[in-house]
């Protein structure tokens, strides 16, 4: 059993680079792409943005490994960030920070370009040599737990109380990791266009609902002004599947997998709500509201679609063609309340640590509200903690971009935190794409649903 979770974990490791669902797009114009938001993007062969921008930031070399000070003892860390570099500023930042605060350890960084960091962890995961302080993709953390590679974080109520959903890393109710930024899935829309066809605009607090949402898309298709009404991304490959139409699919009332037991996916993936969903999902194409496979994602920049649902991290791109003419919508309310995707790159502990106090004094450090704004400041992503988020010129209260905080805290759902999420995330997409191209909404979720039970089966439940 121990070698069949050993297999599992590596293969889902080597595919986490798709695991990251929150990447795509291009990021704000003044700061770098988001190559790491996890939770979050499109399969690399796919013709959107593979973990965010049209190309990858340029390779950088990590810094020469450091020398250990007498005294020291020595805590190794790995992330994926090497070629980013934003991301390894920020970090080389954070871990000098900590270094000088205290005299017992010292953090080494080793990066890794995130093309091949996955292949190295998932090998120092079955060798058993793992750094201390690693970082990981999210929806990977239940599997690392499961498999026993990581440890449980000491994180307090009052710690958990300041974080977002996306910023935690859960597996059966324990937290394994914590993040210092997210993403937002959001509808961009024009002003100009909403008041031209007597549209309302939502807000978070009163969002488009179901009947709503389809009143606009059949306005705007009647229009004649559009190519499509909406442009929803489904060119898009890979996780991008799970973390974008999932949420809609929760919003209805149903979801990938029963989140009381773990155990089944019967009934929340394959019932009445689901099917709703499937059904309404599949009318999108079907009607003529979305483009089934658009050539590329700049419809709405381009003018050919009046709505854009895709992630914050296209925000300075809009503002910069359309300025104060763009707004930045909420999620529809389908029934159930709106809901996003959640969660991105964090920090865990491995099992191989022997100094674990200086590993989450180092976490503790990296959580602190100077550390997450720094982070959001530098990369521009989305903070998880409201501390931080404070500290931000654009994530404050009365912030450009603070939707973004207002819907990662208020709307998010992490998706499932099971070691099988891979799984459940692979046919959540086929089934998709089978119903996004005609296929029958009931027959192909219970598909979905007998080989996610069969997979949990095989696993004996996952721990559950």
């Amino acid at each position: 059993m121990k070698q069949h979770r050993s297999l599992l974990l590596t293969v889902l490791l080597i595919v986490s680079i798709i695991l990251a669902a929150c990447g795509g797009g291009s990021a704000p114009a003044d700061t770098a792409a988001p190559a790491d938001t996890a939770a979050e993007a499109p399969a690399a062969d796919a013709a959107a943005p593979a973990e965010a921008a049209p190309a990858e930031p340029t390779a950088t070399e990590a810094p020469p490994p450091a020398t250990l000070a007498p005294g020291r003892t020595a805590l190794n860390l790995w992330t994926h960030s090497a070629g980013n570099e934003n991301e390894m500023n920020v970090i080389q930042q954070m871990v000098d920070e900590y270094n000088a605060a205290q005299e017992t350890y010292q953090v080494i960084i080793e990066a890794f370009p995130q093309a091949s960091y996955n292949d190295s962890v998932a090998a120092a995961s079955v060798a058993g040599s793992l750094p201390c302080i690693l970082d990981l993709d999210q929806p990977t953390v239940p599997n690392f737990a499961w498999s026993g590679y990581v440890q449980e974080l000491p994180v307090t109520p009052e710690m958990l109380a300041g974080i977002t959903t996306g910023g935690v890393g859960l597996y059966m109710d324990k937290v394994y990791s914590l993040g210092q930024f997210d993403v937002s899935l959001v509808n961009f829309a024009r002003k100009s266009d909403l008041d031209k066809y007597g549209i309302r605009i939502p807000t978070m607090d009163e969002p488009w609902t179901l009947d709503e949402f389809n009143g606009i898309l059949k306005t705007l298709k009647d229009s004649g002004d559009f190519e499509y009404p909406i442009d929803v991304n489904s060119q898009w490959t890979g996780e991008w599947w799970s973390y974008a139409y999932s949420p809609m699919l929760q919003s209805f009332g149903g979801d990938l997998v029963d989140r009381a037991s773990f155990l089944t996916a019967e009934g929340v993936l394959n019932g009445p709500e689901a099917v709703a969903w499937g059904e309404w999902f599949q009318s999108l194409f079907a009607e003529g509201y979305a483009n089934p496979a658009p050539p590329d994602d700049q419809a709405f920049l381009q003018g050919r679609s009046a709505i854009w649902y895709t992630g914050s991290w296209s925000a300075n791109d809009i503002v910069k063609a359309f300025g104060d003419d763009a707004l930045f919508l909420p999620a529809v309310n389908f029934g159930s309340g709106p809901k996003i995707g959640a969660a991105s790159w964090q920090w865990g502990v491995s099992s191989a640590c022997q100094d674990f106090d200086g590993a989450w004094g180092f976490i503790q450090h990296v959580m602190s509200p100077e550390s997450v704004a720094l982070m959001s400041e530098t990369t521009g992503l989305v903070p998880t903690t409201a501390a931080g988020a404070a500290l931000t010129e654009k994530y404050a209260e009365g912030g450009p971009y603070r939707i973004f905080f207002d819907m990662a805290d208020k709307f998010a759902l992490l998706r499932p935190p099971t070691p099988g999420y891979l799984r459940l995330s692979s046919e959540f997409e086929q089934a998709g794409l089978k119903i996004r191209d005609g296929a029958n909404v009931q027959d192909t979720l219970d598909d979905a649903v007998d080989a996610i039970n069969q997979d949990i089966e095989d696993n004996n439940g996952y721990g559950f």
